[in-house]
């Protein structure tokens, strides 16, 4: 019993003794001004340095890195200090001692220095901090989060743990940066519906924080970008804060956060009119080539012609000085901006070429990319990329390098299919996703058709394994159980081999899993059931019901995403009503969005604005984008395919001469016919007398718009016949359904006076029309004897 005394009487001592000189000790660490100062500091008290101490050393040290530029930091000497390396192991063998945020502040900090994550002080910290995670507060907690971010612990079971005490504990949190961190660091491991509450977490505290910091709204749009969702809603709130803080739009942040809009496929245009402005400000100032790599990236794509020659000319001058990677971003951007430049093409060809051994394989598909889309030339560039491609496909295992390799493969000048590549793809194929498959597909045809010696052959290399990858993806597509996931493989797939061989089967099981359909996935739904062109009711039906039941949910603008299958496809779902009026008014409220200005609206406007004029002239609307229709008819390229030349050949025969039909017509209210006759009251032809005549001149509105089809008619003249010929686009994939633009086109003709006679593609090209005499008759049929 004296013995537990004594002892409790020396520890109470020392203890007391420990905590007098820690105050002294740690009043002179705080004094210091230099890492020479905190390390003399180090050297002359290991004995004494408690774990505060040494705490406070480190957070130290890290404090005086951050108050200097980038250039100015002093990493290495830090790091390689022989105290600093006392501080790692005195920290190591303090960790027990340490409380929750001195562990965290520790960890941090020692990252701050580049030690690496398999460092056994880091290790002995995760650990610790794993034992103690459900005793963190909660910025203590996404403090950690973020440590295991940067040491890439991205879907671990303790990142998963973390995202368990962020589930139970999302109402609590009040602090944008808190939420903002932890969001983008538990965002790998997180479901669907916590994804959701996140979201509405985020919103809420935009919403209702009085002022919300640049980097915490950034933080937030990086997390849409790590779970892949244009959550627009989200967006426009994060980049209100943007625009509310200009003085935070330097390149840095400005490079960033367009690489993350670009990513989600977002945009905004009063954040593209600002930030350009802000970047043509800085050009002059950009004179080195990490800063004029960040500006050519960012303002090119968006700048006007003599910009884009200003910064073409920098480039030049300056493209000596670029390092492998600033080399890459220059040409990629060249790609974007449809650089034609062939002085700058050649510079940064012999660049790449220079570096070309320091790509990564991702780096080396970007480059081929657009050195071919660039129309480089230089043959002995393209060789040695197809050499270094080979080499890294055949020790590739990961599915999507190695499709990512075939593509680029096929993509070179004179490429030709080998064993090499056939042998590894089919290696891999059962663990391939249908993009994989695309893009094996897609390279496959495209080497087929360039190889003489496999084009006559079905029993080839190349053959033999579309066949399987046609097997492949089939079977995939009939496992399938999740839209989400299948959404995400289907997200990027378009091409030839797609629309024939699978897209039947892809819209099979899109039915089979249509309940999965909801408002978070409708819109990216919509628009991947509009691009395959594929006519399917219930999965039309479903779109609706989920539309008008979530309406609230949907953004505005995803408005014309959910209504444009209807109108490409032509169909009313049940309830159609009460379908078009929740999406008209959930939309009519938000009209002076800033998006407004891009072309796609414009379009649909004039669209609208013709379609009033045309079916309600009683609301006298006047008829106010003929400018707008111009610019479009001069960008057509009026070409013409060969039933359309055939149907022009045989239509001079059968009215008597090409003086009796008129080619091209530009009708009232812009709309463009393939050929165009006028039939007096005895259905014969009558001559053009003036070929030059464009009747869109003639474009008036009011109640007697019906006669104008009467308008520039010679006399005797009884109707104006347009003849138009149907090709596929006109219908959709899996039937002879009328597209919706088709179908309202020959509509509006026929209100401007026109009898529309349309000749569809499967008509004109059967069986039973397999002759000249056939053709002639059919034309005539139609022409004489229905009108």
């Amino acid at each position: 019993m004296l013995c537990l005394r004594n002892i409790y009487a020396f520890a109470l001592r020392r203890c007391q003794f420990r905590t007098l000189s820690s105050d002294t000790l740690l009043s002179q660490l705080n004094s210091c001004t230099t890492e020479d100062q905190v390390f003399d500091l180090v050297g002359k008290n290991k004995a004494k340095l408690s774990e505060k101490h040494v705490g406070s050393a480190i957070n130290l040290l890290w404090k005086f890195q951050k108050e200097k530029s980038q250039l100015l930091r002093s990493i290495d000497y830090v790091k390689n200090h022989s105290q600093f390396l006392t501080l790692r192991i005195l920290a190591e063998n303090k960790i027990e001692f340490m409380d929750n945020d001195l562990l965290v502040d520790t960890l941090y900090n020692v990252l701050r220095f580049t030690v690496e994550a398999h460092d056994s002080l880091v290790e002995e910290l995760v650990m610790e901090a794993w034992r103690r995670l459900e005793r963190f507060s909660l910025p203590t907690l996404s403090k950690f989060a973020m440590c295991l971010n940067e040491q890439q612990i991205y879907a671990s079971p303790l990142t998963g743990k973390i995202a368990d005490i962020v589930n139970m504990n999302l109402d609590s949190i009040q602090d944008t940066r808190v939420l903002s961190v932890l969001m983008i660091n538990i965002s790998g491991v997180i479901s669907q519906s916590f994804r959701e509450r996140l979201i509405q977490k985020a919103e809420l505290l935009l919403e209702t924080v009085n002022f919300i910091h640049f980097n915490h709204a950034r933080r937030m749009v990086q997390f849409l970008r790590n779970v892949r969702l244009t959550y627009r809603p989200l967006l426009e709130k994060c980049n209100k804060v943007f625009l509310e803080n200009p003085s935070q739009l330097d390149l840095e942040n400005i490079s960033l956060i367009l690489g993350l809009y670009q990513s989600l496929q977002f945009n905004n245009t009063e954040f593209r009119l600002v930030i350009k402005q802000k970047l043509t400000e800085t050009i002059d100032d950009c004179n080195n080539p990490v800063s004029f790599t960040k500006l050519f990236a960012a303002l090119g794509p968006m700048a006007g012609p003599e910009v884009r020659e200003r910064l073409i000319a920098t480039a030049l001058l300056m493209v000596e000085e670029f390092n492998c990677h600033q080399a890459l971003v220059v040409v990629e951007t060249m790609e974007e901006m449809e650089c034609r430049n062939s002085h700058l093409i050649q510079k940064i060809a012999s660049l790449l070429h220079k570096y070309l051994d320091k790509y990564k394989p991702v780096e080396l598909a970007k480059i081929t990319q657009a050195l071919v889309l660039l129309h480089c030339q230089n043959a002995e560039l393209y060789t040695k990329l197809r050499r270094l491609v080979v080499g890294y496909l055949q020790v590739n295992v990961v599915p999507s390098d190695i499709s990512m390799l075939t593509r680029v493969l096929s993509m070179l000048p004179s490429s030709q299919v080998d064993e090499v590549v056939i042998n590894r793809v089919d290696a891999i194929l059962p663990q391939c996703n249908l993009s994989d498959l695309n893009a094996f597909a897609t390279a496959l045809v495209r080497w087929v058709r360039h190889d003489q010696s496999h084009q006559q052959s079905t029993s080839g290399p190349g053959a033999k394994l579309l066949q399987k990858l046609s097997n492949c993806g089939h079977q995939r597509l009939q496992k399938a159980s999740d839209m989400d996931l299948l959404l995400e493989e289907l997200r990027y797939i378009s091409g030839e081999w797609f629309e024939e061989i699978l897209v039947e089967e892809t819209m099979n099981t899109c039915q089979r899993l249509m309940d999965q359909i909801t408002w978070m996935n409708v819109l990216e739904f919509s628009s991947f059931f509009v691009k395959t062109n594929y006519r399917s009711t219930p999965l039309l039906d479903r779109i609706a019901s989920v539309a008008v039941q979530h309406i609230s949910k949907i953004h505005p603008s995803g408005t014309y995403t959910i209504l444009l299958p209807f109108t490409i496809m032509n169909y009313d779902p049940p309830q159609s009503e009460e379908f078009f009026e929740t999406c008209i008014q959930h939309f009519s409220s938000h009209l002076a969005l800033p998006d407004t200005l891009n072309w796609r609206v414009r379009l649909r406007l004039m669209e609208l604005n013709r379609a009033v004029c045309l079916e309600c002239p009683e609301f006298q609307i006047p008829w106010f984008h003929e400018r707008y229709c111009q610019q479009i008819q001069r960008k057509g390229n009026g070409s013409t395919n060969t039933a359309q030349q055939q149907i022009h050949r045989m239509l001079g025969e059968i009215l008597g001469g090409s003086q009796y039909a008129k080619v091209s017509v530009l009708t009232p209210y812009y709309y463009g016919i393939d050929f165009e006759c006028i039939l007096d009251k005895n259905k014969k032809p009558l001559p053009y007398m003036d070929q030059s005549i464009v009747l869109a001149d003639l474009v008036q509105w009011g109640p007697d718009i019906q006669l104008l089809g009467k308008k520039g008619l010679p006399p005797g003249a009884q109707s104006r016949i347009a003849v138009e010929f149907l090709d596929s686009k006109a219908f959709c994939k899996n039937s002879y359904h009328l597209k919706g633009d088709t179908a309202m086109k020959k509509r509006h003709l026929e209100i401007l006076g026109y009898q529309v006679v349309q000749i569809p593609h499967f008509e004109w090209n059967s069986m039973e029309l397999s002759s000249k005499d056939a053709w002639m008759e059919y034309l005539k049929k139609n022409i004489f004897e229905t009108n």
